[in-house]
């Protein structure tokens, strides 16, 4: 069960950091646009000022820098408790 819930955190992980990398890869895009930004929202694409999107960007990515470093310390956590159960099957099997 702590395997599984390892896996799942790692796969959460996964999909944070490349929501990070997207969020990274917009903000340079903007850095390098004229001042007309659009924005899709749903199946609409709607202009948008450079500094409200470079902004709403900002702060996503800081949202996921944040989850990414609590997931890191519940995989580190999770490692260690796995470790320990570890150590106490092969204790138990040595038996």
């Amino acid at each position: 069960m702590l395997e599984q819930n390892l896996q799942n955190l790692l796969l959460q992980k996964q999909a944070f950091q490349m929501e990070f990398s997207e969020a990274e890869s917009a903000l340079q895009a903007i850095e390098n646009s004229g001042e007309e930004v659009f924005k899709i929202i749903g199946q609409l694409m709607v202009k948008t000022e450079k500094s409200k999107i470079k902004e709403e960007l900002e702060n996503k990515k800081k949202m996921l820098e944040l989850r990414t470093r609590t997931m890191e310390t519940q995989e580190n956590s999770l490692t260690e408790q796995l470790g320990k159960l570890r150590e106490e099957v092969m204790k138990t099997m040595k038996k």
